[in-house]
């Protein structure tokens, strides 16, 4: 699997953004310095969104010095060099699918948000949302669907499929990404009418689940301050993370891999309990104290965490109803979750990653249903009361409201939502009814009348928490 060959392996990977380079690139980063160069990363983006940092990108060869900050406040300055080649943004995305094309090319890994993947509760593609109709009807080519499409068709046509098959690597936070991916790719391709491509993709391809883990902020000016005056080197592409990291991979590739248990990832053959534990545990709580910091008018996830009544509410969400729906007699966790959450609560209590709330709180119309809505389910079907959970569609709902009237204090963005359709939440004579029934929220659970009890009842607490003299 990691023969040295004369040219090293390549990892494309889409999605050039801050995680990216502070996790996966990091632990091909770690396989170098013991020596391995078997593998190397090549890098591009989909959309032309960053294009300051690419640029400084480019100029430093794919260079870039990351920093990572522990809860004592110990500083450690590290340059990445990872990356061999960062390709330049077109429309047509022709760099892009010349690499990916490549027979050096064996993995395609992409970091595109959750909310990329418009996906359904039944794992087809919700053909609601524009940027996906768009590329669907070949009018354009800005979701990861259409231009993994490109790039495989261009690597079947190429000398009559001698590319060879080519695993793709989903490193976002979704539940079973690898295998949702799948599901959507394999619609996308049915509903282009693609069944030559989709019968290629079939037999030539896999999609293996992982989970991922570092908090990255997105770089403030003082990062790059603090690099110069750390290693003297003026970088515009610096960025900082936490010092905690972990990968957890799906051992599933079809064209090789690098040898990334060596550099600290952990390769398994199912992730389902890492990735469930991290999504209900970290990525919902991360969300649910953003939430409510945002409503106490606070900035970072920190002095979130320094509020003990928010701090409170985590710590309840997960006792009473995140463990008791992933360790159960019949299906017991192979983690200490309790464990598990006192390092994440500390973990967000960090006060050097200064990790802002209003990155952390976008996108809820996609967070809800994939982080939330699981933990609500299992309540229902074993009958347990879901008060705590319950609070965190209460606080978003609430932070809805106050986007609605302008008075959240705060930008908010959100990949998938409509924003006619959140706002016509409050355009109705009940705004909470109308939130608890929309489908896309809820799917199946839309209006269940367990969950409408408990978030109604949640909602007076959240209004009570806010407003104490209300």
């Amino acid at each position: 699997m990691n023969t040295p060959l004369h040219h090293p392996q390549v990892i494309l990977h889409l999605g050039l953004g801050s995680f990216h380079r502070a996790h996966q690139a990091v632990y091909l980063h770690r396989l170098h310095e013991q020596g391995d160069r078997s593998w190397t990363l090549v890098g591009g983006n989909i959309r032309n969104d960053m294009a300051p940092t690419m640029r400084a990108l480019t100029a430093q060869g794919g260079q870039y010095t990351l920093e990572t900050v522990s809860p004592a406040g110990e500083r450690k300055y590290e340059r990445i060099t990872s990356i061999s080649r960062v390709l330049p943004w077109s429309a047509d995305h022709a760099a892009i699918i010349e690499v990916g094309a490549d027979p050096g090319t064996r993995i395609i890994s992409f970091t595109v948000t959750e909310a990329g993947y418009y996906l359904a509760p039944d794992n087809t593609l919700d053909t609601a949302y524009p940027d996906l109709m768009s590329d669907l009807e070949g009018k354009t080519c800005i979701t990861i669907y259409g231009v993994i499409e490109k790039i495989l068709t261009a690597r079947m046509a190429r000398n009559a499929g001698s590319a060879g098959p080519v695993t793709l690597l989903n490193c976002d936070n979704l539940r079973s990404n690898g295998t949702r991916f799948r599901a959507g790719m394999l619609d996308f391709l049915a509903r282009r009418k693609r069944s030559d491509l989709r019968a290629w993709f079939e037999a030539n391809t896999s999609c293996p689940n992982d989970m991922v883990d570092r908090i990255t902020p997105r770089p403030t000016p003082d990062v790059a301050q603090r690099v110069k005056a750390a290693t003297g080197w003026d970088d515009q592409a610096a960025l900082m993370g936490e010092s905690f990291i972990q990968w957890v991979i799906e051992d599933r590739f079809v064209a090789g891999r690098p040898a990334w248990q060596k550099a600290g990832a952990e390769m398994v053959s199912s992730v389902h309990a890492y990735e469930e534990a991290k999504i209900r545990i970290l990525n919902a709580t991360h969300s649910c104290v953003a939430w409510a910091g945002t409503l106490r008018g606070l900035t970072y996830i920190h002095e979130d965490m320094a509020d003990p009544q928010i701090r409170q509410l985590g710590h309840d969400y997960v006792t009473q109803d995140v463990i008791p729906s992933l360790d159960t007699p019949a299906h017991p966790c192979p983690i200490d979750l309790a464990a598990y959450r006192d390092v994440v609560l500390d973990r967000f209590g960090n006060p050097n990653v200064r990790d802002n709330n209003q990155r952390v709180a976008m996108d809820g119309f996609s967070k809800l249903p994939g982080m939330i809505v699981p933990t609500l389910r299992d309540c229902v079907e074993a009958g347990r009361p879901m008060d705590a959970t319950a609070m965190l569609p209460a606080l978003f709902f609430e932070f809805l409201s106050r986007w609605h009237h302008g008075t959240l204090g705060v930008p908010y963005a959100d990949g998938v939502m409509d924003p006619a359709v959140a706002h016509g939440f409050f355009a109705t004579k009940d705004p909470l009814g109308a939130f608890l029934n929309d489908p896309m929220l809820w799917g199946p659970l839309a209006g269940h009348p367990m969950i409408d009890a408990a978030v109604r009842k949640a909602h007076l607490r959240v209004q009570q928490i806010l407003n104490p003299k209300g």
